[in-house]
Formats: C-alpha cells, sequence, structure tokens
C-alpha cells in the first residue's frame, strides 16, 4: 500500500471523504465479541475502513441480511476436486469460501517439486485467495513407492514464495517419534523460516502427541472421538474439525467445544470430491452442520472465519472490522447458511449461489512429465495371482464414510492354492501397481465391504502415493481397467465383462482433469450410474473409499504397492493368516 492510498483511506475512515462503497441496513457480525452490530460499513480500496455512520459512491442495502466474513477452509487437498485451481475458484466462491489453505501433497507425491511449481504457479491465477502449506512427507512413508522424494533441501526455496505458509500434515510420526534425521530436518528448516507445521495424528496416544508438540507441531485434524480431541486441546494444538467426503468426524467431536477453548477449533474438509461440493458445499456445510447439532451459529461462523486466519497469521482475514481485507457475505438465514451475495476486495463475485464474474482465461499448462505420469510394464493375469498357504486370509473390512478400516480373518475361497474372488461373501480382489518408474512391484490383497456383483473399479487416485489401485472381481476386467488407465494416462474407470462403461480422464499426474468443472461434474455422474451396472447400490462413494484403501497411516489395515500393510504394527503382513 503507498503513503497516498493509506492517507485516502484514513481519511473515508475518519469521514473526511466518502468510501467507495457503504453497506447499510446489515446486521454485522463481530467475530471478536460474537455480537451483532447494527451500523454502515464502509470500504476504500478493497479493505473495510469504518463501522460506524458513512456514505459511499455505492450503496449496499443489505435489508437486514447478516453481513459476515467469508469462510476459510483451513486444510485441504485441491488435488481431491480433480479440477484446477481456477475450477475450484468457480466452485467454492458461491458458497461464500473465499481463502484456503492448500496442501499440495497429492501431486508432489506423483511429481514431485513440478507439482508444487505446478500448484503455485496455478493458484496466482485463480479467483481464490489460495495459501500452501508444502507437503511434509514425500514419500508418505517408507512402506510403498510414490513418484518423488523431496528433502528438506529440496522444500526450503519454496518457503520464499508469498504463498507458502508453511510445512503441511505430518503423517510419518514414527519418523517424528524416532527423531529420524530426514524427519528432523524438514521440521527444524520450517521452524528457522519461522514457519507454521500442520499435524497428522492419527491414532497417536497423548504420549505421541507430546511428541508432535515438542517437535513443534501444533495443528491435527485426524482426531476421531471427543477423548482424543480433548488431548489434543489440552496439549496446546489447534483443533481441526473436519467434514469431507469420506472422513465426517464433525458431528462426532462438536461436544468438545466450549466457549473456553473455542478459539483454538476451526473447520476443514481436507478432502471433498467435485460433485460434493456442488451439491451440499465446503466450509459453508460444516456450519449448517454444526448449527444443527446445536452449535451456537455466532460461533460457527467465527470457527470457519475468523479462528482459521488467526491460526495461519492472515491478519487481514476472517473479520469485518477496519484494516481488514472486504471479504464479506450478506446472508439472509444465519442458521441455514443462505449466502445471498459474496464479496471479495470489495467486489462481488457471486450472487444467489451463481458465480458473477468473468474469471480469465488462466490455464497453466503442466511441465510434461505432469501429464505422463503413468508408467507400467507389460502385465498378464498371472501377475494378479494371490497365492495363499490355507483358506484362512487377513481382509481389509471397510468401515463405510471412513478413512479407518477393520483388520478381519475369513475363511476365503481358493483353486489350486490361489485366491478366487467371491461376491457372495463379498471377498474382492484389491491391487496396487506401482505407476511412476515401471518398478514392477504389485501389491495383492482382499478387500470386503465394496460390494461389487461384477466387473472392475480402477483409479490412479491412491492416497498417498497414488499408485494405480484396482478392485476387481475378475481378472479380465482388471487387465482391461489398467490398460484403459494406461491409455489415459490416469483417471479413474469402470469396467464390466471387458467393456468400459465409463472413465474420467485426469490429465494433470494422474489427480486433476484440465476440462472445466461443469464437464468434470458430468463425467463424474455417468461413473456414479456405471456403478449400477456392476451392483453397487451401497449409500457411500466406493471411489473416494477406493482411493484410501493404499494410505499406511490410517489404522488398521491397508494396502501398498509393496503388500498388506497392518497399522498398528506398522510392518507389511502375509495375506495368509496361518
Amino acid at each position: 500500500m503507498s503513503k497516498n492510498q493509506l492517507k485516502q483511506q484514513l481519511a473515508v475512515a475518519t469521514r473526511e471523504s466518502i468510501a467507495d462503497l457503504v453497506i447499510k441496513n446489515g446486521k454485522i457480525l463481530d467475530v471478536f465479541n460474537r455480537e451483532i452490530i447494527e451500523e454502515d460499513v464502509a470500504i476504500k480500496d478493497g479493505k473495510f475502513v469504518g463501522i460506524g455512520d458513512y456514505d459511499g459512491k455505492e450503496i449496499i442495502d443489505a435489508k437486514g441480511s447478516f453481513v459476515c466474513p467469508t469462510f476459510i477452509d483451513g486444510h485441504v487437498h485441491i488435488e481431491s476436486s480433480m479440477v484446477t485451481p481456477n475450477e475450484l475458484g468457480k466452485v467454492l466462491l458461491p458458497h461464500g469460501v473465499s481463502t484456503i489453505i492448500a496442501d499440495p501433497h497429492e501431486i508432489a507425491n506423483v511429481s514431485g517439486s513440478d507439482g508444487i511449481q505446478y500448484i503455485l504457479d496455478a493458484s496466482e491465477k485463480s479467483p481464490l485467495n489460495i495459501y500452501i502449506m508444502l507437503p511434509s512427507c514425500v514419500p508418505a512413508t517408507e512402506f510403498e513407492h510414490s513418484g518423488a522424494t523431496l528433502t528438506a533441501e529440496d522444500l526450503a526455496p519454496f518457503y520464499d514464495h508469498p504463498l507458502v505458509l508453511g510445512l503441511a500434515e505430518v503423517m510419518d510420526f514414527p519418523a517424528v517419534l524416532t527423531g529420524k534425521d530426514q524427519m528432523l530436518d524438514k521440521l527444524l528448516s520450517a521452524s528457522k523460516y519461522e514457519k507454521l507445521i500442520d499435524g497428522h495424528a492419527a491414532g497417536l496416544d497423548k504420549y505421541g502427541l507430546n511428541g508432535y508438540m515438542t517437535a513443534g507441531i501444533r495443528t491435527d485434524h485426524e482426531a476421531i472421538s471427543v477423548k482424543e480431541a480433548k488431548e489434543r486441546l489440552q496439549r496446546g494444538m489447534h483443533l481441526m474439525i473436519r467434514e469431507g467426503s469420506v472422513a465426517k468426524d464433525l458431528v462426532n467431536l462438536l461436544p468438545v467445544v466450549t466457549e473456553k477453548n473455542a478459539s483454538r477449533c476451526l473447520f476443514v474438509t481436507d478432502d471433498k470430491h467435485l460433485d460434493d461440493l456442488l451439491e451440499e458445499g465446503n466450509i459453508d456445510h460444516n456450519v449448517r452442520l454444526a448449527i444443527t447439532n446445536g452449535m451456537d451459529p455466532l460461533l460457527a461462523y467465527c470457527m470457519a472465519s475468523f479462528h482459521s486466519a488467526q491460526y495461519f497469521g492472515l491478519q487481514t482475514k476472517g473479520a469485518i472490522a477496519p484494516g481488514y481485507d472486504a471479504d464479506f457475505m450478506l446472508v439472509s438465514n444465519i442458521e441455514e447458511v443462505t449466502i445471498k451475495q459474496v464479496f471479495t476486495n470489495g467486489a462481488i463475485v457471486a450472487q444467489d449461489g451463481k458465480l458473477v464474474i468473468e474469471t480469465e482465461d488462466s490455464y497453466i499448462v503442466p511441465p510434461v512429465n505432469l501429464t505422463k505420469s503413468v508408467n507400467l510394464p507389460e502385465l498378464k493375469a498371472e501377475n494378479f495371482q494371490i497365492k495363499l498357504d490355507s483358506a484362512k486370509a487377513n481382509i481389509i473390512d471397510i468401515i463405510p464414510n471412513s478413512l479407518v478400516t477393520k483388520h478381519m480373518i475369513e475363511e476365503v475361497d481358493i483353486e489350486n492354492g490361489i485366491f478366487i474372488p467371491s461376491v457372495e461373501k463379498d471377498q474382492l480382489k484389491l491391487t496396487v501397481i506401482e505407476r511412476h518408474h515401471q518398478t514392477g512391484h504389485i501389491g495383492l490383497g482382499i478387500v470386503k465391504g465394496l460390494k461389487l456383483q461384477a466387473g472392475a473399479i480402477a483409479s490412479t487416485v491412491a492416497h498417498d502415493s497414488h499408485n494405480l489401485i484396482v478392485c476387481s472381481t475378475n481378472d479380465q476386467d482388471l487387465l482391461t481397467a489398467v490398460e484403459v488407465i494406461k491409455q489415459m494416462q490416469g483417471g479413474t474407470v469402470v469396467v464390466k465383462d471387458g467393456q468400459v462403461l465409463s472413465k474420467l480422464e485426469l490429465s494433470i499426474s494422474g489427480l486433476i482433469s484440465d476440462k472445466p468443472y461443469e464437464e468434470v461434474n458430468k463425467e463424474l455422474k455417468h461413473l456414479n450410474a456405471a456403478l449400477a451396472k456392476i451392483g453397487f447400490q451401497e449409500t457411500f462413494n466406493p471411489f473416494l473409499t477406493l482411493s484410501f484403501l493404499a494410505l499406511p497411516v490410517i489404522p488398521e489395515l491397508k494396502l501398498t504397492d509393496l503388500g498388506l500393510f497392518d497399522v498398528k504394527a506398522f510392518k507389511h503382513i502375509d495375506i495368509s493368516a496361518i
């Protein structure tokens, strides 16, 4: 800001000159006192400069609507939306979300530093305010193969970028708690640059949390019970309350939020699919759900804006007050979160759920290595045979709408010592194929709970290393699905009897589409319709569930390209349960 600009803003603040824009007849949400103020709001040069009695070149009659700060998503993976940062902005702004804190962990695990740079470049062109936390675990663990390795030295140059706020969710808790040098180097580097460090403390007991806080890690979004949430708050962590497409923890965690600790709590989505964003929203859905389940509306709005801004050091975001950015919305029904208009920097961007601005053509052409990310060897049916020493097997049992799975031991069908999938027993073949470097590594397992009656589904979205993951009822459809993914260079497919029923191409690192969000959503709906043709009738999203079955940092049993992984024991185990 220039000296002259500041002088002009001061003149408006003190009523010596008129504002660019004044909001009248509104009910201002005061996030500092959690009260309602009924006065005018004055805006100059995209900044709030006064609350009181003002005149402006332009007047907005709020007609009794609530004037609220726009929402901030405190932890999100852009890649989970499957669209570019620019397209995501078009989706989120009508829902009142103007700022997100993104972790490009997914694309970094596929494409390394080039993936991070692509997200940074694309974020600068987005109508959203996008800030970045650098991925801390690339690869996520030593028990799988990802597309890249990022050391503290690789990450350090990014800390100078104005959009970078810190180090993202630290998932490799054994590396932290045992003091492994490479992890400590990343933690100390972030501290050296005076950056924030986010956590991922799934399943940690209170002593593990002690270790995380000692290491400078200050948040967690993996609490799934009041007990876990309280332990985090007791140790000084900021509690990120998550409600995404798969992990839905908000209702369970609400009882932990009190008048005394609310300032330490904020809302996040973590991973949310495009169709869910369009149908139910982003942080606005979290707020709506919290209010429905008894939270004071003013507190819910504060947690969705001011609390996030305060933790992340965004000193001009999250409040309707002088000196803050004029990012606000007019809400006609505060409890139902009925958003009439959304403004960023004092200019309207959305009205009645529709974007009203023309976004520039800001498509950033990704580097070639991002569009050539599926590298597979020649594969045959024998590559996918599961040999068992007995009919008893360790099985991954999914829990609908949860990242957590159960470790089951069941009798399975075998023929000549080879596992035979059974739709009757709901025991299907699960395959994870390393797709980055043609290593030939293939992890095989058995999954229960997806309840496919025929065919196969496959995707290159498989957290966190994003190898190719396939769930199949037979090997013919498994091979067909693999070949289609290879031809598309990433994406998702539904196959039955050797025929492709539906597919979604994700040409950027096998995670993100280069198409407009409307086209991507149309293809997602077609994918969901194809599921009925292979007998899927459940109430959860099988693609999202599938994508987390390769995540070896969430209990209890998962599958990586190196085999079946027991998260509690933190080691690979045999499929045979003898």
